[in-house]
């Protein structure tokens, strides 16, 4: 208990030698370290380096005349794109999100196990710390499930449970190809459970989303089948990608902000496109079955890597990457241009170089798909730097002034 204030008739209990204790101030609460921008960034940084390696092995793999690439970089530019750049990015966000210091182990470990995969080192140390990181994802569901369970999140975990198991084959040495199911279900599962989050209070019935959540059971259990029965699995697989895809065409509020303007009229632009590519790759494995090689392979695979998942990173950049490193992303209209050059060059790589075999419409699609991402990353890059627009910062400074 504390001592009770002394009065200002009583006398001083200060001896005459004393030194005056100074007025204690309240002082500000230090911002925990991992919540520090430059400490985030250090988290994204492997992500960044996955991600330009994963460009420059695209290079070389599409017959440009480069530098000899490393036979590990040519054999990990899939899983370089997923682990390294996407999973780290996903994961750095939902480790902000519950803001809990553990939770930061699972992007860093993701992120450096893929450079450790192209370190002269056993492969197997890079690829155990990519299984980790991965386990990591789930235990930062289960917090968020305690905190709030939903449908979205169960969704979500499901995605997770796909990336581990990924991660736990590519340990064992299967081939890459062999793991597009999982990767695809991961990112697909992902945003599902995400945009399922937005469109629930707009659903009715006492279980919103409970058909998206069949459809995500479904896609989960077909990554196995695809695995072991793949004559059957990957056509089931497709089906269950084209049942996901068309509830989110029909329940996602991007349908509605397409009409509106500026930021959310951007991103819903962006996931419904997004969205057509993945109903082009749930086709191909609807029909052509098992696609591990060849032109139907190259297709399948960037339009999901691609098509989809590049356009939902270009949607929800404005949005993660000010959560993730506390600085404002603004929307400008000039971010439209890589999105529109990601989905042409997609139209030249899929439609005429895969499907009516164009060797030069492969590369120029390729290429072309390298350039527009570098684009995005250089106008985000700008748009951080530059900060909110000016008219902003003077309808801010209005606002506080009628306040």
């Amino acid at each position: 208990m504390r001592p009770a204030a002394s009065s200002p008739n009583e006398p001083s209990t200060v001896s005459p030698g004393a030194v005056p204790a100074r007025p204690q101030c309240r002082s500000k609460r230090r911002r925990p370290l991992i919540d520090r921008p430059g400490i985030r960034l250090l988290f994204l940084a492997p992500g960044g380096a996955s991600l330009l390696l994963g460009l420059y092995a695209a290079t070389a793999l599409l017959g440009f005349d480069v530098p000899p690439l490393a036979d590990r970089l040519a054999a990990s530019h899939g899983a370089l794109m997923v682990f390294g750049f996407v999973g780290t990015l996903i994961v750095l966000e939902r480790a902000v999100a519950i803001k809990k210091w553990w939770a930061f182990t699972a992007p860093a470990l993701l992120g450096l196990g893929s450079l450790l995969v192209l370190a002269p080192l056993p492969t197997w140390i890079g690829r155990t710390a990519i299984v980790l990181g991965a386990v990591g994802l789930l235990l930062i569901y289960r917090t968020i499930w305690h905190r709030q369970a939903m449908t979205a999140t169960a969704i979500q975990f499901l995605g997770g449970v796909t990336l581990v198991v990924a991660a736990l084959l590519w340990l064992a040495d299967v081939p890459v190809a062999h793991l597009i199911p999982a990767f695809s279900a991961f990112l697909v599962l992902t945003i599902a459970g995400e945009r399922l989050e937005l469109a629930r209070l707009s659903l009715r019935g006492s279980h919103p989303g409970r058909s998206l959540l069949w459809a995500s059971l479904s896609l989960t259990g077909c990554v196995a089948l695809a695995l072991c029965v793949p004559a059957f699995g990957y056509p089931l697989f497709g089906f269950s990608v084209l049942w996901v895809v068309s509830w989110l065409v029909r329940h996602d509020v991007a349908r509605r902000t397409l009409r509106g303007a500026g930021l959310p009229r951007y991103m819903a632009a962006c996931l419904l496109s997004g969205y057509a590519w993945l109903v082009v790759a749930g086709a191909i494995w609807l029909l052509g079955g098992a696609a591990t090689s060849g032109p139907a392979y190259d297709a399948v695979i960037h339009a999901v890597l691609l098509g989809f998942t590049l356009s939902m990173i270009m949607a929800h950049a404005p949005v993660i990457l000010p959560a993730v490193l506390r600085r404002p992303l603004p929307y400008r209209p000039i971010m439209y241009l890589p999105v529109a050059l990601l989905h042409a060059s997609q139209v030249l790589r899929v439609l005429f170089g895969d499907a009516y075999g164009v060797p030069a419409m492969l590369q120029l699609g390729g290429s072309l798909n390298i350039t527009a991402l570098l684009l995005f990353i250089v106008i985000a890059v700008a748009s951080l730097v530059r900060g909110p627009a000016k008219k902003a910062h003077v309808a801010g400074a209005a606002r506080r002034a009628r306040v």
